[in-house]
């Protein structure tokens, strides 16, 4: 019996452990789907899928309550995957390992995938949860979120009954969410040319590691390091006066992740080896100065290897880590309209090498369509200069606030009601599936509410056991108190 089992409320957390135990990272999560599927077909609910992939259930309303207004639940069925460096895990095929610390639920070297698993699972279990009231009920389960938002972009118009929908996406407990961040990729693909290392160079690989990283978007305003940043940083500083052949750069795995760590292979002649390594040592400790209080782990590591293959020429290197230095990242504005709220802001989260070619991706993030527009013109300047080819795309529209929803007064009457205190309501800097659900459902009334998870996006996530709690009673109340049609 999974530890988890003791936990209340008990369907919910059941259901969440079944959820770690079966693979689902992005672009995996049709095992899950598929045991969903099942799950619901056992529990006799009407259920489907879409030419997406995603996954409908519906289920009638409780006796008396047929002329309430139809309610959506929504959940996105996949997770990040994240690791620490000396975790051995395959996402696609290992399970989570969840276990209980204390106040918090926590995974063990990995991503929990309390983000939307959490959610995910409050939602399957309203229907099959003793006591729960509701009116005509659906829950919404979206492919892809986290790399793209699938799901999201190929739902189409007329399948959904609701009026009203609930996403579960949001991650802080006394918050409602009545708004969100659109965003765009942004690719920048540098062309490369090489040359052999000269017989006197030696070989070495640079690790700037042991970063905390985060969620691109509800973190991006904490100052956490950026590991493809900082190290570009150092050797922009040293590559030409330590005469630096630059082999290979990589880091970061998904660009909606702070990078956590970042890889370089270097050439560098036998006599200025020494000079190198003192000023990898000394920048280790001009960022110990800078983000110690925040990156408590923060390591620049190096390590001698056998002679790698042809290095970039000088023009190649200097192009590339000059894009890669001056390229923007972080916060970029505060919004004027939402207190306390990034407008708007870029994460430079994968960069990746090979022999002919260099590619830096960036998610932008922002609440208005022109602070998105103006970080992708900076950075098609960027590239320009550089002789990059630059492409944005994916872009996804935000979430629009609506000072009149009613869903949104019917949840914060309702959480003040449950707990004697006001809520607080707010637009959130990340992503969330609402935006895009206004496409196919323009009228539709939404509300986003959740529990409290930290470190999402990174092996440090974790979710608050007693706002579950809370997060399921306002949930479920909130059901009861939907109003007839």
């Amino acid at each position: 019996m999974s530890e988890l089992s003791q936990l209340s409320p008990q369907p919910l957390w059941d259901i969440f452990a079944k959820v770690c135990s079966i693979p689902h990272p992005s672009y995996h999560e049709e095992a899950l789907a598929e045991h969903i599927v099942g799950w619901a077909k056992e529990q006799g609910f009407w259920v489907e899928r879409d030419q997406v992939g995603n996954i409908l259930i519906r289920k009638p309303a409780t006796p008396g309550m047929e002329k309430r207004t139809p309610v959506a639940l929504q959940a996105h069925l996949d997770m990040v995957p994240q690791k620490n460096n000396d975790t051995v895990h395959d996402f696609t095929k290992d399970p989570i390992q969840p276990y209980v610390d204390g106040e918090w639920v926590k995974a063990r070297g990995t991503t929990l995938g309390a983000d939307n698993g959490i959610g995910l699972a409050s939602a399957l279990a309203v229907l099959v949860a003793e006591g729960v009231v509701h009116g005509p009920l659906e829950v919404l389960l979206t492919m892809t979120e986290e790399s793209g938002m699938d799901g999201a972009f190929g739902l189409q118009p007329d399948w959904l009954q609701a009026d009203v929908l609930i996403n579960t996406d949001s991650e802080e407990e006394g918050e409602i969410y009545m708004g969100c961040a659109g965003g765009i990729d942004f690719i920048s693909t540098l062309p490369l040319a090489r040359e052999a290392v000269p017989a006197d160079f030696d070989t070495l690989k640079l690790t700037l590691k042991g970063l905390k990283g985060g969620h691109s978007g509800a973190e991006i305003h904490l100052g956490l390091g950026n590991a493809n940043k900082l190290l570009a940083r150092f050797l922009s500083r040293h590559a030409a006066e330590l005469d630096v052949r630059l082999i290979a750069f990589s880091g970061g795995t998904l660009r909606n992740a702070i990078p956590r760590e970042a890889f370089a292979t270097l050439a560098v002649s036998r006599h200025k080896l020494d000079a190198l390594k003192a000023a990898a040592a000394h920048f280790l400790a001009t960022l110990q100065n800078e983000l110690g209080i925040k990156e408590k782990n923060i390591a620049l590591v190096s390590e001698e290897l056998a002679q790698q293959g042809p290095a970039l020429t000088t023009d190649s290197r200097d192009r590339f880590l000059n894009l890669l230095n001056s390229t923007p990242n972080g916060v970029i504005r505060d919004s004027d309209v939402a207190k306390g709220v990034v407008e708007t802001s870029l994460n430079v989260g994968v960069v990746t090498m090979d022999q002919d070619k260099a590619e830096i991706i960036c998610l932008i993030r922002s609440l208005i369509d022109t602070g998105k527009d103006y970080v992708v013109e900076t950075l098609t300047s960027l590239g320009q200069l550089a002789g990059a080819k630059t492409e944005p795309k994916g872009g996804y529209p935000g979430w629009q606030p609506d000072a009149d929803s009613a869903i949104m007064a019917l949840t914060r009457k309702t959480y003040q009601a449950l707990f004697g205190k006001e809520p607080n309501i707010q637009v959130i800097h990340a992503g969330l599936e609402c935006g895009l659900f206004k496409k196919p459902y323009p009228n539709m009334d939404m509300v986003s509410i959740g529990p409290t998870i930290t470190g999402p996006h990174s092996p440090d996530e974790q979710v608050h056991i007693e706002s579950v709690g809370l997060y399921w009673q306002l949930l479920t109340a909130l059901l009861s108190v939907v109003p007839e049609k």
